[in-house]
């Protein structure tokens, strides 16, 4: 049995097809048979109509997946190949922090990826390996190898950095995700801090550590978004 929240990507590949309605309703019925019975709510429906020509032109999957990251949720899909048959693109997947579940194929959000990462696992010991080599013939050409401990600092500082702007661009994309609906809050009126917190709350949306908002975190959010809460609305918090 389904259980927790869910986001239903629907994928039909021509105009036409997406006009008509030729698929979807296939796709729907077996994303309905797949969460029936359990404890589950859908979350959206997302629909995209497009060529499946190229995997970078998919705004409406870039949109299920926001919303995925938004509300904690799994992204399903009818069939395997109305996602990607890109393996590249569903490694994507794993970066975007998405679990994914196809309805044809359940155990593919866990197997298909497995089985990519073991393949990218040993691209990446050929290309070691590789290194090593040339490494060992420049050696053997009386090239020195090594550096100094000013060389070893440098490379532990770069090493913090790129943490740190990983750290930041999560955080960006975390903020990216949740603007629309913030922007959607503050147009209905909730404008405070306070109420802002409250709202995504009541909406069961988690912080980027998995807590409860507080009018703080909401005014870290709302910098990071580039929108500023009104005068008033920080003197309510």
């Amino acid at each position: 049995m389904a259980n927790g929240k869910f986001v239903s990507y629907l994928r039909v590949s021509t105009k036409r097809q997406g006009a008509s309605g030729l698929g979807l309703e296939a796709q729907r019925a077996a994303v309905a048979s797949y969460l029936n019975g359990g404890a589950w709510s859908l979350v959206a429906e997302v629909v995209e109509v497009e060529s499946g020509k190229r995997d970078d032109n998919r705004p409406r999957l870039a949109e299920a997946l926001r919303l995925c990251r938004v509300h904690g949720a799994t992204l399903v899909i009818a069939k395997l190949d109305r996602l990607s048959r890109d393996a590249h693109f569903l490694l994507g997947l794993e970066k975007a922090g998405v679990e994914f579940v196809a309805c044809d194929m359940p155990s593919a959000n866990r197997l298909t990826v497995g089985i990519m990462a073991m393949v990218a696992d040993e691209e990446r010991r050929m290309i070691s390996a590789r290194t090593k080599a040339a490494l060992a013939a420049a050696k053997a050409r009386g090239v020195k190898l090594g550096g100094d401990r000013g060389n070893i600092r440098s490379v532990a500082a770069q090493g913090t950095a790129a943490s740190s702007a990983i750290r930041a661009a999560q955080a960006d994309q975390r903020a990216a995700d949740l603007g629309p609906l913030v922007a959607d809050l503050q147009a209905a009126g909730v404008t405070s801090l306070r109420e802002l917190a409250a709202a995504l709350n009541d909406r069961g949306i988690r912080t980027a550590r998995g807590g409860a908002w507080s009018a703080t975190q909401v005014s870290r959010l709302l910098d990071r978004i580039g929108v500023p809460a009104a005068p008033a609305a920080r003197n309510a918090a």
